[in-house]
């Protein structure tokens, strides 16, 4: 049985349950109906799979220089995983950037192991159809950072640089609805549909929020990264797709990974 075939059993086993579940509790929030439900499988996170692929793909030898992900420096060291996600984005100096998670795996990938750029970013983010190994990689090292405290740093100057670019694009309204972040993530006890929107200006809210990500979605049947949650944003917005990992997508991770430091990492998360 494929790696597909697991995850919709598993999920059809695990929504009947909670059907049941819920069915005798009719005073039960929206809310707090989804909230019971990550809770039930939140032991069996089909995202898991992810992680493996992305644990498999790191040691796999690939691309024209014939070599694997292990000597990447995610800023903790060449190979060192454990706690690198809770530290990014960062000022890396051989790239002389802030890089966020996928550009600094895009760095890796085309450095060490030779592969074009162009062929990552062509289509960076999973389907039905294709998976995505940057995904899966991205899967497999924030998993690595489960439990650890996000300390996210201001001080190299590029990297107060970045903050405040993507505080400027968090509050930036435009677009045919003259939306910006913002407009759903600066207010308090509102929701989209079944969605509670968290206020990125509550620091909790701030904290649950980023920890969670990336994610399965289960409405989806997909884990996805965060930049894949920052460009369906943008889409949402009516915005111009960004460009993958680009110097807009990775301010404005900067500027939501500091809202949220001092909480531990508890993703790959689970959403709708």
């Amino acid at each position: 049985m494929n790696t597909s075939n697991v995850k919709k059993i598993f999920l059809l086993c695990a929504l009947a349950a909670s059907s049941a579940v819920l069915a005798v509790e009719g005073d039960v929030s929206d809310s707090d109906r989804i909230a019971q439900y990550r809770e039930m499988i939140s032991d069996g996170n089909p995202a898991d799979f992810d992680e493996m692929n992305g644990a498999e793909l790191w040691k796999k030898v690939a691309g024209p220089k014939q070599a694997t992900l292990e000597k990447c420096d995610l800023g903790k060291g060449a190979g060192v995983v454990k706690g690198a996600y809770a530290e990014l984005p960062r000022y890396f100096k051989d790239t002389q950037k802030v890089q966020d998670l996928e550009s600094r795996l895009l760095t890796c990938m085309t450095t060490l192991q030779g592969i074009p750029e162009e062929e990552i970013t062509a289509k960076p983010f999973s389907s039905d159809k294709r998976k995505s190994d940057i995904s899966a990689l991205a899967t497999y090292v924030v998993g690595q950072s489960k439990g650890i405290k996000m300390a996210v740093s201001l001080k190299h100057p590029k990297e107060k640089e970045a903050y405040e670019i993507g505080k400027r694009v968090f509050n930036y309204r435009a677009g045919p609805y003259d939306f910006a972040c913002s407009t759903c993530h600066a207010t308090s006890n509102v929701r989209i549909r079944m969605q509670d929107l968290p206020n990125f200006h509550v620091k909790k809210d701030a904290q649950d929020a980023y920890s969670s990500w990336p994610a399965y979605r289960v409405s989806q049947g997909l884990t996805r990264s965060f930049q894949w949650r920052l460009n369906d944003c943008f889409r949402q917005q009516r915005f111009p797709e960004p460009k993958f990992v680009s110097e807009v997508t990775v301010a404005l991770t900067m500027y939501l990974a500091v809202s949220a430091n001092g909480a531990e990492y508890a993703g790959p998360g689970l959403k709708r």
